[in-house]
């Protein structure tokens, strides 16, 4: 199968992902563990490189991710990008910033429409130093 350069950015699917992704954010930022667990894909294939840490498998990231510090509230994002292939898979690409580092962070999600509904299969948070313009 091969997907048209027309089945690229969908809107009514950019827009859905944007919508599952920002509560998504609500659930970072208010530490909501449970919700946060659910919406990763139930699977060993599940992947979540963060920023100390690396989770290969569901349990992996359910693990890491009740040990994590908990998000600083104020964390902002930056240039969200939305990309859908299709109408099932789309990926997040995201900066943020927080008031208690000077670091640049970078996230990136690949999530794909299930019969429940859409989940992280995979997930990529890293922090850089900013980058000199």
């Amino acid at each position: 199968m091969s997907i048209g350069a027309d089945e690229v950015d969908l809107p009514p699917v950019v827009a859905e992902v944007r919508t599952v992704f920002e509560v998504y954010e609500r659930a970072l930022l208010a530490n909501d563990i449970e919700a946060l667990n659910d919406f990763f894909f139930a699977a060993s294939s599940t992947v979540r490189f963060g920023i100390a840490e690396h989770a290969f498998g569901i349990d992996s990231v359910r693990l890491q991710r009740a040990g994590l510090p908990r998000t600083h509230p104020e964390r902002q994002l930056m240039n969200t990008v939305i990309n859908s292939i299709g109408t099932d898979v789309a990926i997040v690409s995201t900066e943020f910033t927080a008031p208690n580092t000077t670091k640049l962070g970078r996230q990136t999600q690949t999530w794909v429409r299930f019969a429940a509904g859409w989940k992280i299969v995979a997930a990529h948070v890293s922090q850089i130093d900013p980058p000199i313009a």
